[in-house]
């Protein structure tokens, strides 16, 4: 069987010196490998075909047969690694943090231990008739959360 680590060590070696970062390797018992990868800028089917192309060159389908299927993350998938968060910083998400809470807001900076999620929450202050709305800044703990995906709207 074809290992998590050796496919990993193939692919970190075809992307080197480029943006292109790894979001998941998944190789199966019956040796289905599938490979996500990602991009800040716009990813190609020339790239997908040149990490596949590295895949075949390192693994021969003589010794091991295998299926393989290399391709970019999803839109609508959750996030899986902190490039996906630096990639989508100023796009709008939708977060399930481990507690319950559904927040929808603007993802305005991904740090080390924490993203910064900018949400409008309904405020009233003493005297006012009326509720406002206000937007404010939380920061939530990667560990904190359970989902975080893209908010797509059509």
């Amino acid at each position: 069987m074809i290992s998590k680590e050796d496919i990993r060590r193939t692919v970190e070696k075809a992307i080197e010196g480029t943006p292109v970062f790894i979001v998941d390797i998944s190789v199966s018992p019956d040796d289905r490998i599938v490979v996500e990868i990602d991009s800040p800028q716009p990813l190609d089917i020339d790239t997908c075909a040149a990490v596949t192309r590295a895949i075949e060159a390192d693994f021969d389908r003589d010794t091991e047969d295998y299926e393989l299927e290399v391709g970019s993350a999803g839109l609508t998938a959750p996030f899986k690694v902190h490039g996906q968060y630096e990639k989508n910083v100023g796009q709008t998400v939708d977060v399930l943090t481990a507690d319950g809470r559904k927040l929808r807001g603007t993802l305005v900076s991904a740090g080390d231990d924490a993203f910064v999620l900018r949400t409008a929450v309904k405020v009233k202050n003493p005297g006012d008739k009326r509720p406002h709305i206000e937007e404010r800044d939380e920061s939530l703990p990667y560990d904190a959360v359970k989902k975080v995906q893209l908010h797509l709207e059509f």
